[in-house]
This record gives C-alpha cells, structure tokens and sequence, in this order.
C-alpha cells in the first residue's frame, strides 16, 4: 500500500484507542474518533497524487487546454497608494532590529543585502519571518495579477465596470505584524498609536468612497485576510465583500453576537461564511520533500509546537498527557525559529504521521508542512475549515454524524 504500511496504521489506531480510553472530554472523543478515517484517506490521497497524477505536478496549469478553453475571472485591481502594499515592505526591510517575538532576525542577512544594494528591488522579496512567511497569500495574489496576461490564473481588467470582482491590493497581514513584532506591546488592539489601525482606516475610506463599492455595496470586492487579525478594526465595514481567510478562528467573538438569528442561507454583517468567503491554504515554512526523496520513517506520530494554548487549543495538553511516553510517538515543545524549523524538517521528513491539533485558531501552517513533507495529517480539530471542499467526500463515522474527510489534500499550499 506504498510508503505506509497496514502495520503503521494498526499502531495509530491502538495508539488513538488508548487515547479515548484516557480522555473524559466529550468534543475531543468526538475527533478522535475520526482519526484512523482520516490517516487513511489522506494515505489514499498521497498515493492517488504521487502514483496516478505524476505528469500533472511538473506541467504549468496554463498549458493545460481544458483551463485555456475555461472563461477566466476578471479582475480589476483597486487603486490604493504603493505605500499600502509593496511600500510596506520597503519599511519592513529598512527596520534595524528584529521582531520582538521571536528575538533572532530570520531576515538579517537579506535586510543588509538589500540596505547595501545600488538599486531597489522592484517588488521587494516577501519576509523569510516565519510568522509572517505563513500568510504570504496577499503577496502572491497581487503577484500573480501583475504578470503579463498568458502567465496569470485571471484575466486583468483596467474598468472596474468590465470586473467581475474587485481585488483591495492591501497587505494586511504584512500591516498587522509590523506592528505586532515592532509596535509597542499592548498597542495592537488599540487605536491610538496604531500604525496598522491608521492603515486599515485610510483603505476602507479609499475604498468605501470608490465608484465600484458604491454600486455593489462591496459585494465583488476581495479582501485577503490571512492574517487571523488582519483588519482587525474595520472589519464590520467591509464583512459584505469576499474575504479570503485561512480559517475562521479570527471571528468566533464576532459571530457569537451575529449567529443567534443566523440560518445557513442568511449572513450577518459581521460574520464570514463558507457562502461568500473562501479558504485559501497557508505558505507552507518547511521545504518540499519529492518522492524520490523520501526515505524510511522511524516514527509513528510526530508533533512540534507550543503545549499551551487557549479555547479549541485546550485540547493539546490532554493529548500531551496522553501521548508524551508512548513508543514511537516524539511530541515537544517548539517554536519557528531557526533550530526549531531543522528540528521540525527531521521529525516531519522521519514520520509516518504528523498531529495536528487546533491551536489558538482551528489551523495552521503545520498542515501544509506536514503535506510538502510527505508526513500524513492526523487532524484534531473541531472547526476546521479547508480550501477546496467540492474536493473533499463525505464519509460517515460509527460514532458521529456525517463529517467531512480529505480526498485530495495534497499539493495545496501557495509558492
């Protein structure tokens, strides 16, 4: 059965029969019950990928002429000021000292390159900051719309009265983190002194103010909100456009006030939904590993990460509990910086199976990591939301009510 053998499985299965026989909480039951379905049908994605699709992973999807023949998205990019976007990278590179969470400079060596070079690079390069690395969707979505028209997923339009939709070219994740990682500690949910909150002001009034707003009430405008606190200010005005999100972990106090009078066919103003907004995958930090790479794995199960963490999050202390001493399981504390990212490359590339518990959000970038690793998905969490559900079967479970199980999760990741 390739790569993972029957006997791999039969272990997890033990192993995760022994965790329900340890555990009293209702909702992680509920998950775990469900995690041999989805190891294996992420097993049988893997292999469906690697075995029947290998032509497919070195041919550009634009000479594929079912896509050519497809009518593309027209996009019309907004007019905001550079120093919104690319602007706030040339800021990021001109900052002297590193990012006050993680203490060393990832980007060190780059920012002296750069700092000493005749000539500005033009776009600049995205951050290396793993904390920032992770939500560089907004960078490659404007990207990708600057090329020259042969080369985009997406037709470009100048007249926004010719777009189907309208794409905000704001970093808002960029934004946000600069003045979280170098803004004064405890500013961030403030107004005042707010560099980020002053950001996200002047787009909104740009864009509230323009002609294509006004005539769709922003409901054709994109807004990439990676970033679980991108925009966090405004978001209220701008919930009627489509939001691209990495999950909805952002928004649990905001829906909480909206959802009582919710149904699954109305949307409040200050909610996301699955039928406006999109999923789109994390940047995966970690470096892809080809099949003909891989070699054997010593592991069963692998996790690296922090043990505490708040609201769905609370489950990874039961499973640490639970897990820490068993054989073939290695699960430690880690953080992204540099001795941590070799250490996760190792673990990752040396296990038949990576966990992945909800954090202080339902996702994270450790997914798409475990993906380029070849280390298959063990998912622990009950509010996951991912990109590509018309992708994804429905499978049901002895012991819960329909849920959602991945078919074909792999080779999801941007960059």
């Amino acid at each position: 059965m390739g790569r993972c053998s029957h006997n791999a499985i039969g272990k997890l299965n033990e192993l995760f029969f022994c965790v329900r026989q340890c555990t009293t909480v209702g909702s992680m039951k509920n998950s775990l019950s469900l995690l041999l379905s989805i190891s294996f049908l992420s097993l049988v994605s893997l292999l469906l990928l690697f075995k029947s699709r290998p032509a497919s992973l070195h041919t550009p999807l634009l000479q594929n002429s079912a896509f050519r023949s497809q009518t593309r998205l027209k996009v019309h990019v907004a007019d905001l000021p550079r120093t919104l976007n690319y602007g706030l990278l040339d800021h990021y590179w001109s900052l002297s000292g590193p990012d006050s969470r993680i203490g060393a400079d990832p980007d060190g060596d780059l920012r002296a390159f750069l700092s000493s070079a005749p000539r500005r690079s033009n776009p600049p390069p995205y951050p290396e900051n793993p904390l920032i690395k992770q939500y560089s969707a907004e960078y490659w979505l404007l990207r990708d719309l600057e090329t020259p028209e042969e080369s985009s997923v997406a037709e470009r339009v100048y007249d926004w009265r010719n777009a189907d939709v309208v794409f905000v070219p704001f970093f808002a994740t960029l934004s946000a983190e600069m003045e979280l990682g170098w803004g004064k500690k405890g500013r961030f949910i403030k107004k005042d002194g707010n560099g980020d909150y002053l950001r996200q002001r002047e787009v909104v009034d740009r864009i509230r103010r323009s002609e294509a707003w006004k005539r769709s009430g922003g409901r054709d405008h994109v807004f990439v909100l990676t970033d679980p606190v991108a925009m966090w200010h405004v978001r209220a005005e701008i919930s009627p456009a489509v939001l691209l999100v990495v999950d909805f972990g952002g928004w649990y106090k905001l829906d909480a006030k909206a959802a009582k009078e919710n149904s699954s066919s109305i949307i409040q103003h200050t909610q996301v939904s699955l039928l406006k907004d999109v999923i789109v995958p994390y940047t995966h930090l970690l470096p892809r590993l080809h099949l003909v790479e891989d070699q054997p794995r010593h592991s069963l199960l692998y996790f690296k990460g922090a043990r505490h963490r708040h609201r769905g999050g609370l489950v990874r202390e039961k499973l640490w509990n639970v897990l820490q001493n068993e054989p073939d399981v290695i699960i430690e504390e880690g953080f992204p910086n540099a001795s941590g990212r070799e250490q996760s490359i190792r673990g990752m590339r040396g296990s038949e199976f990576c966990l992945h518990p909800a954090g202080d959000t339902p996702t994270s970038c450790r997914l798409f990591d475990a993906i380029s690793s070849l280390c298959i998905p063990v998912v622990v969490s009950d509010h996951i939301e991912l990109r590509s559900r018309e992708r994804w079967i429905t499978q049901n479970s002895p012991s819960s009510s329909q849920s959602m199980m991945p078919f074909d999760l792999v080779g999801s990741s941007i960059a």
